[in-house]
C-alpha cells in the first residue's frame, strides 16, 4: 500500500525474486506510474473502500508506506482477512544477515545514525546508512561493501514491523508526536518499543536512562549500555565525554556542544562501540562532526543579536530543547514558532516560557501558539516569514537569539522543514545585509 520510494525499492526485490506484487495508491504520480510499469506490477488507483477487503484477502502479506495513518482502511481489511502486515525491515532481515544498527527516538534519529556511520568507518568497519534516508534499507542491502547497516528506524517502520530483530538498537528520547499518523501516544510508544519488543540473549539496548519512558522499556534480555549526560555507562563528566573509563573528547573541543548535542554524541558512541568502532574512530568523528542542517544552526551574529535556525525542530520537546541551548549561559530567546500541527498539544512548548522575552507566531497553528504562551511572555502574530523576521528582530534586545524553532511541521507555507529553514536564514542575511 503506497507506492514511492520505499515501496518501489521494496517491489523491486520482491519481484526479482519470483513473487507476485499488486501495488496500490491513493494518489500515484507520473513517476510511480513509469516504475510499476517498467516492473510489470499492477499499480491499482485510488481504491475505493470496498476495494480493500479483496485486496487484503488476496494478498500473502501487506507493506504498508512509511507513514501511512494506522486509520488507513487497507490496514483495518487486512486484520480482518488475518493477512499479515510487515515492514521493509523484515523482509531486509529476511534476505540479508548483515547485522544492523537500529536507531529510534522522537529527536535526534538522523543525527546519531550518520554519526555513529562515521565512527564506525573511521574505526575502519564498512558501514552504510539506511531506513528513514534517503536510502530504504531493502535497497542498502544491495551493496556488498557494508559489513554492518545503521539504520534510522521510524516509528512509521518499527509498527509495522513483526520479526524485524536488529543487532543494536539504540532508543534516544520520547516525546509525543505524529499522532496524525499514529491512532494514540499509546500506539506511538508502543511502535517505538518494536526497536526491542524481540530482543534476545544477543541483541545489545542502548537505552538513554535520562528519559523515563525509554529506561521504563529496557528490555529483559540481551545486554544492556546506557548513555546520560550525567550518569551512565556513556556519560559527561568533568566537561569531557567518556566510555566507561575511556575518554572520547573535551566537550570543548566538540563543534557542537548543547546538552541535546551531547546526549546524541554519547548514544552515537554507545552505537558504535557496540558494534566494533574503537575509542580513535570515535574520537576522529566527534571532533570532525559539525551538525546537520537546520538544528540549531547559527545563521549569523549581528548587532548582538544571534539568530539560530532549528526549523527541523517540529514538537515541542526538540522547540524546548533549543530554548535551553540558546538562552545557556546568559540571554534570552525571540521564539518563532508555529506552522501546521501534527496533532500534538503545543502546551509543553510553555515549560521554556521563563526564557522566552517573546513568541512570534506564525502559520496555521499561531492561534495554537500563542494560546500556550498567552499571559507567560508577549506574543504577536506574523502573517509571512519575511513579517516573523523583521518582527523577532524588533522585539530582540542585545544579548537575545532570535529562534526560529516551529514545533510544527512545514506544509502550510513550505515544501519542507528545510525549504522553511532556508527561507528564514535568507530572510535573516538580508535583513542584516541591509541595516546600516
Amino acid at each position: 500500500m503506497g507506492f514511492a520510494v520505499t515501496n518501489q525499492a521494496v517491489c523491486a526485490q520482491l519481484t526479482e525474486r519470483g513473487h507476485a506484487v499488486v501495488a496500490a495508491d491513493d494518489a500515484p504520480n507520473d513517476q510511480a506510474r513509469r516504475q510499476a510499469a517498467a516492473m510489470g506490477v499492477d499499480l491499482i488507483e485510488r481504491p475505493a473502500a470496498e476495494d480493500w477487503p479483496a485486496l487484503a484477502a488476496d494478498a500473502r502479506v501487506v507493506v504498508p508506506t512509511p507513514g501511512l495513518p494506522e486509520s488507513h482502511p487497507s490496514l483495518g481489511a487486512a486484520e480482518v482477512a488475518e493477512t499479515p502486515v510487515i515492514s521493509e525491515f523484515d523482509l531486509a532481515q529476511r534476505w540479508d544477515a548483515r547485522p544492523t544498527l537500529a536507531v529510534t527516538g522522537t529527536n535526534g534519529k538522523t543525527t546519531v545514525t550518520l554519526l555513529a556511520a562515521a565512527m564506525l568507518e573511521a574505526s575502519g568497519v564498512p558501514t552504510t546508512v539506511a531506513g528513514n534516508t534517503e536510502t530504504p534499507l531493502v535497497e542498502a542491502i544491495r551493496d556488498e561493501r557494508p559489513a554492518v547497516f545503521v539504520v534510522e528506524a521510524s516509528s512509521f517502520r518499527l509498527g509495522h514491523s513483526r520479526c524485524y530483530r536488529p543487532a543494536v538498537g539504540a532508543w534516544l528520547n520520547f516525546a509525543p508526536d505524529h499522532l496524525d499518523v499514529h491512532a494514540s501516544l499509546a500506539s506511538y510508544r508502543t511502535a517505538k518499543a518494536a526497536v526491542w519488543s524481540r530482543a534476545d540473549d544477543q541483541s545489545i539496548a542502548v537505552v538513554n536512562q535520562d528519559d523515563p519512558v525509554v529506561a521504563a522499556h529496557t528490555p529483559d534480555r540481551g545486554q544492556v549500555v546506557t548513555f546520560g549526560v550525567d550518569e551512565g555507562d556513556f556519560r559527561v563528566s568533568g566537561g569531557a565525554l567518556w566510555a566507561g573509563s575511556e575518554k572520547l573528547a573535551d566537550a570543548a573541543e566538540l563543534h557542537r556542544a548543547h546538552p541535546h548535542e551531547l546526549s546524541n554524541h554519547l548514544a552515537a558512541a554507545a552505537v558504535a562501540m557496540a558494534a566494533g568502532a574503537h575509542r580513535k574512530g570515535v574520537r576522529e568523528a566527534l571532533l570532525a562532526w559539525t551538525g546537520l542542517p537546520h538544528r540549531v544552526v547559527l545563521v549569523a551574529e549581528h548587532k548582538g543579536l544571534s539568530f539560530f535556525d532549528d526549523s527541523k525542530a517540529t514538537t515541542p520537546h526538540a522547540v524546548c530543547a533549543a530554548v535551553r541551548s540558546v538562552t545557556q549561559p546568559a540571554g534570552q530567546a525571540v521564539l518563532i514558532a508555529g506552522g501546521r500541527n501534527k496533532g500534538l498539544d503545543l502546551e509543553p512548548m510553555g515549560e521554556v516560557a521563563q526564557g522566552v522575552r517573546a513568541v512570534v507566531a506564525i502559520g496555521e497553528a499561531a492561534a495554537e501558539v500563542h494560546e500556550v504562551f498567552a499571559g507567560r511572555c508577549p506574543v504577536t502574530i506574523a502573517e509571512s516569514m519575511e513579517d516573523a523576521v523583521g518582527k523577532a528582530a524588533e522585539i530582540a534586545q542585545i544579548g537575545d537569539a532570535v529562534l526560529l524553532s516551529p514545533g510544527c511541521a512545514s506544509f502550510d507555507w513550505y515544501g519542507s522543514y528545510a525549504e522553511r529553514g532556508d527561507h528564514f536564514s535568507l530572510l535573516v542575511r538580508e535583513l542584516i545585509g541591509g541595516s546600516p
